[in-house]
């Protein structure tokens, strides 16, 4: 197994969250990719770092998108 080349930091009861988790989830499974997710209210500083951005996508390390995940444009990232 690879190490996941998504990571979405959310938290629990996050509208936004949850939409985004459909299409990484959609994105992922179409692509054969793995994904992860960390609640950023299991970390101070994620906590302090994201507060206001989530949910936070990462792609390969590098963060991909905030508040919304584009469909197209992780693809894209995904691909590239």
């Amino acid at each position: 197994m690879t190490d996941p080349r998504v990571t979405l930091y959310s938290r629990p009861g996050c509208h936004l969250c949850d939409v985004a988790r459909e299409v990484i989830v959609r994105v992922c499974d179409d692509l054969g990719e793995q994904w992860t997710e960390v609640d950023i209210d299991t970390d101070d500083a994620l906590r302090d770092r994201f507060r206001d951005e989530i949910p936070v996508t990462f792609v390969d390390g590098r963060q991909h998108d905030f508040w919304r995940v584009d469909e197209q444009r992780l693809r894209a990232a995904l691909r590239g």
